[in-house]
């Protein structure tokens, strides 16, 4: 599952706010080259922060295979034409960079979720955005990143005992509808659950956060945001 594992990469040891300044400057110039040549650029910055991070990228694709299942059948989708030859490229084309493009995207963030504790992201999110918002944003981001992976293990045991009872001879839409039902109660016993836990340990809003500090190390990485940024307007 793609979530936060420690680990002594370079990414590791970057302060989480360089992390989200690379992400966000990965993303204007993602959006601002999209041809051939400008993913083909960018893909090769994707490939480096899966290796600065350890991030395995086979690994990182079968994470994200729903997501890329998506992506991959919207241009098959666009291409489609009534008639001969059936299937335009030129239609297909736009989208299938597009795609590509939110796959990129997609795993350099995965190498944030990667490399980042929750605790280093809730405290990147209220220093960057101070006062009550960025206490929300911070503390949504922090449950978001340690509630999501719990729901997504909890889909991954119901299948697999739906699989143990025979249920992979039934039509794909009841199998859909029975995780569907079973996923949504069970999320919102784990919500009840947390909420439990959150009053238990006297959940504050502004609790103490590690601290953060710019390094040597965080240089590269901060180069490497301001040129992603500086290329996204040539």
């Amino acid at each position: 599952m793609l979530t936060y594992e420690p680990g002594e990469s370079f990414a590791h040891a970057l302060d989480p706010r360089t992390k989200l300044a690379f992400q966000l400057a990965f993303a204007v110039a993602a959006f601002a080259h999209t041809t051939f040549a400008g993913l083909a650029a960018l893909s090769i910055v994707a490939g480096v922060s899966l290796w600065v991070s350890e991030t395995p990228l086979f690994a990182a694709l079968r994470e994200l295979r729903i997501v890329l299942a998506v992506l991959v059948f919207a241009p098959i989708l666009e291409g489609l034409v009534l008639g001969p030859p059936w299937f335009s490229i030129a239609e297909a084309t736009g989208p299938a960079l597009a795609s590509y493009r939110a796959v990129l995207i997609v795993l350099v963030a995965a190498t944030y979720v990667r490399t980042t504790p929750a605790r280093a992201s809730r405290a990147a999110i209220q220093r960057v955005i101070p006062g009550k918002a960025g206490q929300f944003l911070g503390m949504g981001v922090s449950l978001v990143f340690r509630f999501l992976p719990v729901l997504l293990a909890d889909i991954r045991r119901m299948r697999l005992a739906i699989d143990a009872r025979l249920g992979d001879q039934r039509s794909i839409p009841e199998r859909a509808s029975i995780i569907a039902l079973s996923g949504l109660a069970r999320a919102f016993s784990r919500a009840d659950t947390l909420s439990l836990a959150l009053r238990a340990r006297c959940f504050a809003w502004n609790p103490t956060l590690p601290r953060l500090r710019f390094a040597r190390r965080d240089v590269p990485g901060l180069v490497a945001a301001a040129g992603l940024v500086a290329v996204a307007f040539v």
